[in-house]
């Protein structure tokens, strides 16, 4: 029998201080059978990053052709493709010539930087790809937060990111590997 996936509710309000945007997201999040605490923190803060009132959460782990977050135009043209871990040259590659825009946030510490010290020349091409690594501290931290019922508050300023739940906080530091070509 196939385990269902587990259902939470999160308030996720963004103040983005960089991007000039304010908003407060009321989300259903379906965490898969085989996703960690972490991996759906990490979702949460990638959508806080590039929030927008067209991002939308996808069936992620469900699915091998899409991407865990997505925006798509009006015209249902993929302007951003967000992924998240370790994805090989060949999902990049791919994702790369669907979308306008390709953001991998990685985690996990030292294998994090083995996946990018093997793949890194292979992108270089990819001019919409942008690579960012979440430090293992950080994202550690973020899976305590976790709980069925989240209000988030996520601010973020000069690259720096804030989050907090209840009484506790957490600043993440995200560290750019790979900038997009405008």
């Amino acid at each position: 029998m196939a385990q269902k996936a587990t259902i939470y509710k999160v308030e996720l309000s963004v103040s983005d201080m960089d991007r000039h945007y304010y908003e407060t997201h009321k989300l259903t999040v379906a965490k898969h059978p085989s996703e960690t605490d972490e991996r759906m923190m990490v979702r949460l803060l990638a959508f806080a990053l590039n929030a927008n009132e067209q991002l939308e959460m996808t069936k992620g782990l469900s699915t091998d052709d899409e991407p865990d977050i997505w925006q798509k135009s009006l015209s249902d043209e993929l302007e951003l493709w967000v992924a998240l871990g370790l994805p090989s040259e060949k999902i990049m590659r791919q994702s790369s010539g669907k979308s306008g825009k390709v953001i991998v946030y990685c985690y996990g510490g030292r294998t994090a930087e083995t996946w990018w010290d093997k793949v890194k020349n292979s992108t270089t091409r990819f001019d919409n790809l942008q690579v960012i690594n979440l430090p293992e501290k950080d994202t550690n931290a973020l899976a305590e937060l976790a709980s069925r019922s989240m209000k988030l508050q996520v601010n973020i300023q000069d690259g720096e990111v804030m989050v907090s739940a209840d009484d506790s906080m957490i600043y993440v530091t995200p560290v750019e590997w790979k900038a997009a070509k405008a």
